[in-house]
């Protein structure tokens, strides 16, 4: 009912009955909820699943949204990122985060609900290439060869004896416990502290990989070779440092895939499906929190290329917000502070290097004869009288964690026109020189005078290098960050010191979607019985309004009409 109807109404009715009228019709429209607003700064897994989530929450309870999504880099997908060999668009090779696995619910759901194809992995090189090596800086102690799982399975049993079959046990009643945090009575979870504790996780996020393997009876040969090479390449730690729950984490490979194009379009589907206003190349500076409990976002356009105009800060006015990037990254001041402030915690500082070779790599490099095939995927362990115990800087001899060849393609470049080259990804904890890169590729190392990271067109003719502050160090751990850091104000990242993947991020956005908007149909739903309420009629008998009257020295008005 609106205004102009109840003044209408009020020339007919007496007085009191009117006045009561024009209340029950505000408390009528104010049931009416406007679009709730929200702000979400980071456009990677957690992000963009809270923006999916949110909208599609919203639309079940009837509620209307308008989200905005905040990403200061020119791309969604945060560390789901992807370059391209010799800058051609038809050869996409991941920066950042590479597989996923089939548990990985929201992942594949996305897959299957965008209509995204799986990447297939194929071998490159010649056919008895072996598929995998596990390298101790002197000699590779393990090897296998596509093709041939029954045989690679008895040379495990021989050399670990049933720690593999104890390992897989393990690995899924771990995982399991996971899971449910899926579904009820665990999700949604308000608590990443509690749920990992009602779930018995905590036990296992205590204690180091290390003492959860021994625990469990498993073979410290096969921990210190195989799980600490999974370990390495994942996380970048070794397991007397990574907490137990993420080292299984490691061991759950079953079923690996990947996006053709890339992992971002996961978070671009996820992105676009939420209608929200995802906005690129822009920062957020500031959060202010107001009386009334919105947030003013102050936020700027930072495109190199931009305008002064558009490059102006920008405030707007939010009834939610979520962070969902690590806020020591994030360079967000937020005032007043919040109840809750996410400590800094270490990450891992990642060298990722990306290049294309003519070569393949050298079997000298790794320990075997000159005449041996090195395998497509190097990882790496310690060696034996190697120990650096929960130290993070703990490569050890080999100098990397991994090397992955990741394919081939042929070289645009006119000198070498339609040349085959490989691929190749390097995880290390420091920058890769020509030195390295000459002695993996078994080539001439660079004379004195070419610089120490280059050499020659004719031996590595792409080469694309990142730092990433790729994950946390996983040291154990009993408690974890708050997910509310104030009313209205989530956070996403404080899972990634618990499992940190695409997954688990999108599992926390997916999560505190559903706190959100669990909260706003407990708001509607206190509104929507105030309007439902019939309007009390007051008809006050004629001796008491009298009374009432004459204690104020007033008289009754007979008015005729």
């Amino acid at each position: 009912m609106s205004l102009l109807t109840t003044l209408a109404l009020a020339c007919c009715l007496p007085f009191s009955q009117a006045l009561h009228s024009h209340h029950g019709a505000q408390a009528q429209e104010g049931h009416k909820m406007h679009a709730k607003r929200v702000a979400i700064i980071g456009a990677g897994a957690g992000g963009s699943s809270a923006a999916y989530y949110l909208n599609q929450n919203a639309n079940d309870l009837g509620i209307k949204t308008n989200i905005t999504v905040f990403e200061r880099s020119s791309c969604v997908g945060g560390r789901s990122t992807t370059v391209y060999a010799w800058d051609d668009p038809n050869l996409p090779i991941e920066l950042g985060a590479s597989i996923f696995v089939k548990v990985n619910k929201i992942l594949v759901s996305a897959v299957e609900n965008f209509n995204l194809s799986i990447d297939s992995t194929r071998s490159v090189g010649p056919e008895n290439l072996p598929e995998l090596g596990i390298y101790n800086g002197h000699e590779l102690v393990l090897q296998t060869t596509a093709g041939s799982g029954w045989w690679d399975t008895a040379k495990l049993l021989w050399r670990y004896g049933l720690a593999p079959i104890r390992t897989n046990n393990l690995m899924k009643y771990t995982t399991g416990k996971f899971f449910k945090m899926y579904d009820e009575p665990y999700f949604p979870f308000k608590s990443l502290t509690k749920v990992a504790y009602d779930l018995g996780l905590t036990a296992v996020t205590a204690a180091t990989g290390e003492q959860y393997l021994k625990e469990n009876s498993i073979g410290s040969l096969f921990a210190n070779e195989v799980i600490q090479a999974s370990t390495r390449v994942n996380y970048a730690q070794n397991i007397p440092l990574i907490h137990g729950l993420e080292t299984m984490v490691c061991m759950a490979t079953d079923g690996a895939m990947s996006v053709a194009g890339g992992n971002w379009q996961i978070f671009d589907g996820l992105a676009r499906a939420s209608k929200a206003d995802v906005r690129l190349n822009t920062a957020v500076s500031s959060l202010s929190r107001q009386d009334d409990g919105t947030y003013i976002v102050k936020s700027k356009f930072t495109h190199p290329e931009s305008s002064a105009e558009k490059s102006s800060a920008l405030e707007e006015t939010f009834d939610t917000v979520i962070l969902a990037a690590p806020y020591q990254f994030s360079g967000i001041d937020i005032s007043p502070a919040p109840k809750h402030l996410p400590d800094e915690i270490p990450y891992v500082h990642l060298h990722v290097t990306l290049f294309a070779s003519p070569h393949l790599l050298s079997p000298t490099a790794f320990g075997l004869a000159p005449d041996a095939l090195a395998p497509q995927v190097i990882l790496t362990t310690l060696a034996p009288d190697e120990s650096y115990g929960s130290s993070p800087q703990g490569v050890g001899r080999a100098g990397f964690f991994s090397i992955s060849t990741l394919g081939g393609g042929l070289n645009p470049e006119p000198a070498t026109k339609d040349r085959p080259e490989y691929f190749y990804k390097i995880f290390s904890p420091m920058r890769v020189n020509a030195t390295f890169l000459a002695k993996i590729l078994g080539v001439a190392p660079p004379g004195a005078d070419v610089e120490d990271e280059e050499l020659s067109k004719d031996d590595v003719s792409w080469i694309y290098r990142k730092l990433w502050h790729s994950y946390p160090y996983e040291y154990p751990r009993v408690t974890f960050e708050e997910i509310r850091l104030d009313k209205d104000l989530w956070y996403t990242s404080g899972i990634e010191s618990f499992i940190s993947t695409m997954e688990t991020s999108a599992l926390m956005g997916m999560n505190v979607a559903r706190l959100v908007t669990d909260e706003w149909a407990g708001e509607k739903s206190k509104e929507d019985k105030i309007g439902d309420v019939e309007p009390m009629k007051v008809q006050p008998e004629d001796g008491y309004e009298k009374v009432q009257m004459a204690e104020k020295g007033q008289k009754p008005i007979k008015a005729k009409l």
